[in-house]
């Protein structure tokens, strides 16, 4: 059974771009990752100021171990070298249901 896990990022004052061209310019390793299915990027398009990054994985352990690899530092190194862009940011976790 797949997995979503999807990271809410606020992204207030105007950042909303910054974060957009952040995500443009990743790495795309996670592409590569094993068992990693899809991704997004979700723009709100109401008054909100919440990004959400979707992802979906063939298992709760190729998430796991995505989120443990030098794939995933790499990843992440703009936020670690230019800073945050957001203010905040939560994981959301959900199996995916087949009816």
């Amino acid at each position: 059974m797949s997995v979503v896990r999807i990271n809410a990022i606020e992204a207030p004052d105007g950042k909303g771009q910054v974060l957009e061209e952040r995500f443009a310019q990743r790495a795309g390793a996670v592409d590569q990752a094993p068992g990693f299915e899809g991704f997004e990027l979700l723009r709100p398009t109401d008054d909100s100021t919440t990004y959400y990054v979707y992802t979906r994985w063939a298992s709760e352990e190729d998430f796991n171990n995505w989120r443990e690899s030098e794939g995933f530092g790499k990843g992440h190194t703009q936020h670690q070298e230019q800073g945050p862009v957001g203010t905040g940011s939560s994981l959301l976790s959900f199996d995916v249901v087949k009816l």
